[in-house]
């Protein structure tokens, strides 16, 4: 009965504590190698992102301005684009949902007539800043 008794014991032991601590070293090791390579994609990410959105309000932008023959001002800004400005020939929506914000959870800008063309259209990336590198670039319609 007492050999019964110190099997059952011994497979009933847990992990000891060097275990664990091998353990969590080695998620540690784990965790700092992966994680910058998962922080680039996700920043590489939000950068296409922004990119297709633009490349998807300038395309709604052109669909405006073929049925009522200018791009919307500076003023109605994105928005004209849900909702009718008060305008001749409006035959929008011309996007399925809201005006999106960028991957940066911010507004995108927007100027009409633009210094780059009929319209300027533009993320200020990551930082919010004008300029920058990698995820701080700005992405723009130009």
């Amino acid at each position: 009965m007492s050999r019964k008794r110190s099997e059952r014991k011994l497979q009933e032991r847990g992990f000891s504590l060097i275990e664990l601590i091998v353990v969590l070293v080695i998620l540690g090791l784990l965790a700092t190698v992966v994680g910058p390579r998962v922080m680039d994609r996700l920043g590489k990410g939000k950068v296409d992102i922004a990119k297709m959105q633009v490349a998807e309000l300038s395309g709604a932008l052109d669909l405006y301005r073929f049925d009522v023959g200018r791009y919307p001002t500076s003023a109605e800004g994105l928005s004209a684009l849900i909702t009718n400005p008060g305008v001749e020939n409006w035959s929008g929506p011309y996007l399925k949902k809201t005006v999106p914000k960028d991957p940066w959870n911010r507004e995108y800008q927007y100027r009409s007539p633009g210094e780059h063309g009929d319209f300027d259209l533009y993320s200020l990336g990551a930082d919010g800043t004008e300029g920058g590198d990698g995820e701080n670039f700005d992405i723009s319609s130009w």
